[in-house]
């Protein structure tokens, strides 16, 4: 029985589009009236509030208050909006390679999850994208209050494809320490280079390229 795998997002199937966030924020801080590279800070240090609770009208409110600035509710609705058009134009950006690794592992009987450390406007753009459809169960840390390498959210995800953590594999870049936190419930880690290597100190198996992957997985002993 093919085993199901279960992918990272951003750095991983998607480029993550860093300089291009920052670049966003930076706009966004001139439509609600504070300082630029203040804001892309704020951002920055906020991660782990912004993935697992706040919405992006939340968080444009909250950081810019901070920053002494008082924006109006259409101030903050522009800004956020800007923000969710971005994270569109990311899931939009989807490699065809990486769709092809998922078309043929579909094809090969995987069931395919995900399991994503993102804020509320990838979730919210998810559904409309190509890449949704192509999965079983998606995950994300923002819609379940919790994140990588959190234990529970590898379970979750697990969970909902009906089946044990030990049957899975899990592919990341290792951003967030993703891959130490899969391994702790049982998965298969494969580390992936191809857009960011997000841990490289990670000594088991590593990807160059995310299209070596259902080799790899024709491969039991060494997949394992």
């Amino acid at each position: 029985m093919p085993r199901p795998v279960i992918f990272d997002l951003f750095h991983t199937l998607v480029p993550g589009g860093d300089p291009e966030r920052d670049r966003v924020v930076g706009e966004m801080a001139l439509m609600v009236g504070v300082e630029p590279a203040a804001l892309v800070e704020a951002y920055h240090a906020t991660w782990r509030d912004r993935m697992t609770g706040w919405d992006a009208a939340e968080t444009v409110r909250v950081l810019a208050g901070r920053l002494g600035g008082a924006p109006t509710e259409e101030q903050v609705a522009r800004a956020a909006a800007h923000r969710r058009d971005l994270a569109g134009r990311l899931l939009a950006g989807v490699p065809s390679s990486s769709v092809a690794v998922l078309d043929a592992l579909r094809a090969d009987g995987h069931r395919i999850g995900l399991v994503s450390n993102a804020t509320a406007e990838t979730a919210e753009a998810w559904p409309a994208t190509d890449l949704a459809r192509r999965f079983d169960v998606a995950v994300f840390s923002c819609d379940v209050g919790l994140a990588k390498p959190d234990p529970a959210i590898y379970r979750l995800a697990a969970e909902r494809l009906g089946v044990d953590p030990a049957d899975c594999v899990f592919v990341g870049d290792g951003a967030d320490g993703e891959l130490a936190g899969a391994a702790a419930v049982g998965m298969t880690v494969v580390r992936t280079t191809e857009h960011h290597d997000g841990d490289p100190t990670w000594a088991g198996r590593a990807l160059t390229a995310l299209r070596e992957l259902p080799a790899l997985l024709h491969e039991p002993a060494r997949g394992r």
